[in-house]
């Protein structure tokens, strides 16, 4: 059953007390218990910005490169509905001051029919498309998978119809808490197929990507020198963007990585089952766009 908006404000109420109680699943028995009800069966990819991937020279690339951010586009044309959330839930109740408030989630998939209709809206493939456009223009990060936890807070089901499209900034609530989870659970937040993040000879030791820059901690000076800790990185390539020397690179060491990830998520979650199809009507003289089920 759809969540009632006072379950919702009850969430924002309790966001500034994620970090201790994530901390609690690194007991065995409780993590054992919260990864079962809230993680079971979840597997999520953060997507490196589309700017900051490098292709491996020795590598024969494809004849069209495929971008991450295509792995988004994909599932949206394969999606039978698209919901657009009113809100990031968690910059609202960070009170963000850096990024839109009001770019929130997207979901695909039939499950979003049971989304209590006032924390967003069904919207054609056209919109969806626009909506994680608006995400990367605005310095957004891409967290694509099967994620449980959402689909308890929604109060919708089934899990395996329901794809969640994040777009992360600091306020995230995976922010600094991914190091404090039991690993059985973060590992199921990973890094995308065939991304690898180095640091190359250019670094000084500046410390620009260790401020509030990694939302999982991986990065830390060793010698006057940056390491990034490969087991944690995510990937993302946030502290790419930052780097005033350009001594952050992530390249691509498969070029299959878009369709590795593709094949994998599509396993998780069907998003293209049956029911209204909603599809985009081309509006007449004088009239708005509309849409229409079918």
């Amino acid at each position: 059953m759809a969540r009632p908006l006072w379950f919702v404000e009850f969430l924002r109420k309790s966001y500034a007390k994620r970090v201790p109680i994530v901390k609690l699943t690194q007991l065995p028995l409780i993590g054992h218990i919260v990864e079962r009800l809230l993680f079971k069966g979840d597997q999520s990819f953060f997507l490196p910005k589309d700017n900051v991937i490098q292709i491996q020279e020795d590598i024969p690339l494809p004849e069209s490169t495929v971008l991450p951010s295509e792995v988004v586009d994909h599932f949206i044309e394969q999606a039978s509905h698209c919901w657009i959330m009113n809100a990031c839930l968690c910059r609202q109740s960070n009170q963000c001051k850096d990024y839109p408030i009001e770019l929130g989630c997207l979901f695909l998939g039939e499950a979003v029919l049971g989304i209590n209709p006032k924390l967003g809206r069904l919207v054609s493939k056209e919109e969806a498309h626009e909506h994680v456009r608006r995400c990367r223009e605005a310095g957004l990060v891409h967290m694509i998978g099967r994620n449980k936890i959402d689909t308890v807070w929604l109060g919708i089901g089934p899990g395996d119809k329901l794809m969640t499209i994040c777009n992360c900034c600091p306020c995230c609530c995976l922010w600094n808490t991914l190091p404090h989870m039991h690993p059985s659970i973060s590992e199921r937040f990973s890094r995308m197929p065939g991304v690898r993040v180095q640091v190359t000879e250019q670094c000084v030791g500046c410390g620009a990507c260790l401020d509030e820059v990694c939302f999982v901690q991986a990065i830390h000076l060793e010698n006057g020198l940056v390491v990034i800790d490969d087991n944690s990185c995510r990937g993302c390539g946030r502290c790419v963007e930052v780097c005033p020397q350009h001594a952050i690179e992530i390249t691509l060491a498969d070029p299959r990585f878009a369709e590795q990830t593709i094949t994998h998520l599509a396993a998780l979650v069907d998003i293209s089952g049956g029911g209204s199809v909603y599809k985009e009507q081309a509006p007449k003289a004088g009239a708005s766009k509309t849409g229409t089920y079918r």
